[in-house]
């Protein structure tokens, strides 16, 4: 499948001020695929993402990829169609700001189905398991919370590890980031002792980048979900099916193995 990237400036305040238009309407969609779903754009799937995530979602010889990605192309070739990939930031993805103004079909962005998302979106049924992880510097780590003692946490803005960081590290500072990216650089320079995010992305960055380790996980027993408009209930089923499917004929195993090396267990 073709993938292409559209940058999207997105206001973040505007955004979330329409997130309470999240829900569905009668109005008439602007296009449909094979088997009557909704469509914002006639011939695509868009998929609202927020860069950079590797490797669930990141750009790499001017292209996005991921694991996302190819999660979301299964679903593409499903509906007879061909992914196009919008980078937003992420909390009006998950405040359901993004399907309001029609920005995207589905967003993929390696999200952890909450309760409190829920209110604002549908998910699809979870298809990636997950937890927390601390990352530092390899020579000043820290193998349990305790240890994080005076730390300075960055931790990545609208994330569950924020919420995390927040209610149960008190005796370390968490400073808030608008995203991945800028939290690590922040451990880098000096400006932040860990990181805590999702465990997958983490792990691939030690793995890629010298000086740095992750301490140790959390388990907190978190979910991802493919996000969609509320009450989208045919680009769920066609989501839904096409999880099933591809998990059923080895399709997802392959991917997860491209991505992560091993097999899922």
């Amino acid at each position: 499948m073709k993938r292409r990237l559209t940058m999207a400036t997105v206001a973040i305040g505007a955004m979330l001020a329409l997130s309470a238009c999240s829900g569905g309407d009668d109005s008439e969609p602007a296009a449909t695929a094979e088997g009557g779903v909704p469509l914002v754009k006639e011939g695509q799937l868009t998929t609202c993402t927020h860069l950079s995530y590797q490797p669930f979602q990141f750009e790499k010889d001017g292209k996005v990829v991921g694991f996302d990605v190819d999660i979301v192309d299964a679903v593409a070739k499903k509906l007879g169609v061909e992914q196009e990939i919008v980078n937003v930031p992420f909390e009006p993805i998950t405040a359901g700001a993004s399907f309001a103004q029609d920005q995207c079909d589905v967003a993929a962005a390696a999200m952890t189905i909450t309760p409190e998302r829920e209110e604002a979106i549908d998910f699809s049924d979870p298809y990636f398991a997950a937890n927390q992880a601390i990352l530092t510097n390899d020579d000043k780590t820290a193998k349990d919370a305790d240890a994080l003692k005076g730390f300075k946490i960055g931790a990545q803005a609208g994330t569950t590890g924020l919420d995390y960081a927040t209610e149960n590290f008190k005796d370390a500072e968490v400073i808030t980031y608008e995203d991945l990216p800028l939290s690590l650089e922040a451990l880098k320079n000096g400006q932040a002792d860990a990181v805590i995010n999702d465990n997958g992305v983490l792990y691939d960055y030690a793995a890629n980048n010298d000086g740095f380790a992750v301490g140790f996980d959390i388990d907190t027993g978190e979910h991802y979900g493919i996000g969609m408009k509320k009450g989208n209930a045919e680009m769920k089923k066609a989501v839904d099916e096409t999880l099933k499917e591809i998990k059923d004929n080895g399709e997802y195993d392959k991917i997860y193995e491209k991505w992560f090396g091993d097999a899922p267990k």
